[in-house]
């Protein structure tokens, strides 16, 4: 059986990383599909295990040779996913979280129409605004353009669920709102739960295990 192909996405500063960290600690045989970027490493980010920190003219070879499942580019840098280990941990079993920037998704839906999308959201611009703020890591200009481009994202994530499930039926994508983080790990955490005991004991399964069982009564 391939694995599950976890996408995760959501404007920058709404706490994606801070949910994905103890998650990937707690569920082991969880991977995560490192990044490729252009912009420099930040302070206490490690290469290789944050991002896969490259030169624009690299980023440019991996487009050009078709090594990115999807790349977008967010203030003057560029982010991609390296499909070799996306391809390959699929194709062994293994289960995988990627996080993706908004246009990612759309890129992806195209490629893994069976994927679980996961829409990390935050419960106002008033408390993104906040948490941007509190992060340190660009100045005023710098919020108010990242604030800007989340009302951007969410607008591209509405029309992205609307094109993609427009009965809006259960399952098809899942929107967490991080205004508790507690919560909105334990959410992130049922949702990884809750499919792969779907894939485990899916539609067919479950039958043949219940005849299995009648059986045996009988």
């Amino acid at each position: 059986m391939t694995g599950r192909l976890f996408v995760v996405a959501g404007p920058s500063g709404v706490g994606k990383s801070t949910l994905e960290k103890p998650l990937l600690a707690e569920l082991t045989d969880l991977s995560y599909s490192v990044s490729a970027t252009t912009r420099p490493p930040r302070p206490g980010e490690e290469p290789g295990r944050d991002y896969f920190f490259v030169s624009p003219e690299e980023f440019d070879r991996m487009i050009e040779a078709g090594e990115l499942l999807e790349w977008a580019e967010f203030y003057g840098h560029r982010y991609g996913t390296p499909a070799r280990f996306v391809e390959a941990s699929l194709a062994q079993g293994r289960d995988l979280l990627i996080d993706v920037e908004v246009e990612g998704v759309a890129q992806l839906r195209r490629r893994f129409g069976q994927a679980v999308y996961i829409l990390i959201l935050p419960p106002s611009l008033a408390a993104l605004r906040e948490r941007l703020l509190r992060r340190q890591t660009e100045d005023a200009r710098g919020v108010a353009a990242r604030l800007e481009r989340a009302v951007y994202e969410l607008k591209r994530l509405a029309e992205l669920i609307e094109a993609h499930n427009p009965e809006h039926r259960p399952g098809q994508e899942y929107l967490i709102v991080n205004d508790d983080l507690d919560r909105a790990y334990q959410d992130l955490k049922a949702v990884i739960l809750a499919c792969r005991l779907a894939d485990r004991l899916g539609p067919d399964r479950r039958m043949d295990f219940l005849k299995k069982l009648a059986a045996e009564v009988e």
